[in-house]
């Protein structure tokens, strides 16, 4: 095997690069360049082709999706979803906790009843005025929506005296969506 001198191959380069100037440079790192991208994306374009060529799988094997729920199982879904009107004020509770939790002050509350004919749904609308900072406020938002599934936020409203304060003032309105016990 012939033995390569890598100096004579540096001064020839450096004697071309100073000869040909700056643009031929460019093309030749260009080429360059091209030609080992050519170079990596070759293999990569062979498993691809591979690939395409496998045959697909055979219809009895592909998962089929379930049917939709009818009407009437969405409905029964849903009515299993709410809560019980005979344990709205633990529901209650259970938000007051979760804001100390969260270390936020809750002094008072407005709360109010309100019955749907029409569906059999009655919804308890509370009404929360809470002092905090923002971030805690919001974690006490999120962890009553997970911890009450039949609860929905209606509004939040924030304000703060300064912007420097760190305390905010929020106004929370929360609806439990409730049915009569069984």
């Amino acid at each position: 095997m012939k033995e390569i001198r890598l100096a004579p191959l540096m001064l020839a380069l450096r004697l071309f690069a100073m000869r040909s100037g700056g643009a031929a440079c460019l093309a030749v790192a260009l080429f360059a360049a091209g030609l080992a991208t050519w170079a990596w994306l070759l293999p990569q374009r062979a498993a691809l082709q591979e690939e395409l060529a496998r045959p697909l799988p055979k219809a009895s094997t592909l998962v089929e999706a379930p049917p939709p729920p009818t009407a009437n199982e969405n409905l029964s879904l849903f009515y299993a979803t709410l809560g019980e009107k005979r344990y709205a004020e633990q529901q209650v509770r259970t938000l007051f906790d979760l804001a100390g939790k969260a270390g936020l002050a809750l002094n008072q509350g407005e709360y109010k009843f309100a019955y749907d004919k029409a569906s059999g749904v009655t919804s308890y609308q509370i009404a929360l005025p809470v002092k905090g900072s923002y971030p805690n406020i919001w974690q006490f938002a999120l962890e009553v929506l997970a911890a009450v599934p039949f609860a929905a936020l209606d509004e939040v409203s924030f304000r703060r005296d300064t912007i420097a304060d760190p305390v905010v003032e929020a106004r929370l309105r929360i609806t439990l969506y409730l049915k009569e016990g069984q």
